[in-house]
């Protein structure tokens, strides 16, 4: 099968598209033909060994996982011993968390990591709502414990978590603020945000109010300032995975090692997100979007062999929502 594959850290141009071995699925696994896989930051953190920190679990010299991509789509072709949930011909989606493999022809995935598509979308949108959207679910409903009428601050509204995220706290029934450019102003509003702050124009910790959620998606303000956008017993989660600056030892992992070094000794609730993949999670945000609260919202699409070009575009700042790649 045609996959891309890694052999040493670095830039874009050290992703290629080779021939593999198709994968066999084992006891409890199953062998998807990939139709559509999703990016996220997490690729060209990945793919860089970017914060060089994160090394000591992706790989000292070289990345432990050669197949980058962690989000697909597709069919279901062949089960291993044991599979229950599932059978061959299915239409699932999923996250292969950090084992990645997903920028390929085939992905051999546990039973425990895929879920049914959601029958309304197409794989390119079912693609681009795991991570993203386990992300978003899992800060709000759960670190965040939004509920009905209280205001919630999304910073990074126009990314592939922070629209998904804009959607779902208007589900949990928040009035919510979105931060974005300019240009994502009207996608931002058109996805429910309330109000929208361009961040171009203005400071949303001093001019956006007092809010009782803020989900910091960016990681480029520091724990003072994003405090001040906070009531005073008011939630900060942090899930910064910012954009490529050159390289650095710690990155946005910083500012969240500092907020769990603060947590203790301030009223504000600061909660650092880690998002683990896992089958109900993914049944949640099927139900949403087979009810059509939930959409994804896709920039572009690219070919398999497109990929390093298509993970420049989204580490270089420039995307918005989610970028697809069609296997």
């Amino acid at each position: 099968m045609k996959a891309i594959v890694q052999d040493r850290y670095g830039p874009p141009d050290t992703l290629t598209l080779a021939e593999v071995d198709t994968p066999v699925p084992g006891p409890g696994e199953v062998l998807v033909r990939v139709e559509a896989a999703a990016l996220n930051a997490y690729d060209w953190h990945a793919m860089r060994g970017d914060p060089r920190l994160a090394r000591l679990a992706m790989g000292r010299s070289r990345p432990r996982a050669r197949i980058r991509g962690r989000d697909f789509a597709g069919r279901v072709a062949a089960v291993g011993a044991d599979v229950r949930q599932v059978r061959p011909g299915d239409a699932v989606f999923g996250d292969l968390g950090e084992a990645n493999g997903a920028f390929a022809e085939y992905v051999c995935v546990p039973e425990t990591l895929v879920a049914a598509q959601p029958a309304n979308l197409t794989p390119q949108q079912a693609a681009a709502l795991p991570l993203a959207g386990i992300t978003a679910l899992l800060g709000l409903r759960d670190a965040g414990r939004v509920r009905p009428g209280q205001r919630v601050l999304v910073n990074g509204a126009s990314g592939g978590v922070g629209t998904l995220a804009v959607q779902l706290a208007t589900v949990l029934g928040a009035t919510v603020t979105g931060v974005c450019s300019t240009r994502n102003v009207d996608l931002v509003r058109s996805l429910g945000a309330d109000h929208v702050v361009d961040y171009t124009r203005g400071d949303f910790t001093r001019d956006a109010g007092r809010h009782d959620v803020v989900l910091d998606l960016v990681g480029n303000r520091s724990l003072t300032a994003l405090r001040r956008a906070l009531t005073p017993t008011g939630t900060l989660v942090l899930s910064g995975g910012g954009v490529y600056g050159g390289g650095s030892l710690v990155g946005p992992v910083w500012l969240i090692a500092r907020g769990r070094l603060l947590a203790p000794f301030v009223r504000h609730r600061i909660v650092t997100l880690a998002a683990a993949p896992g089958r109900q999670h993914l049944d949640t945000l099927r139900a949403y979007a087979e009810a059509g609260r939930l959409t994804p919202v896709i920039d572009r699409t690219y070919p398999l062999h497109e990929v390093p070009r298509a993970i420049r575009y989204l580490e270089g700042e420039h995307a918005r929502a989610k970028v697809v790649i069609t296997v």
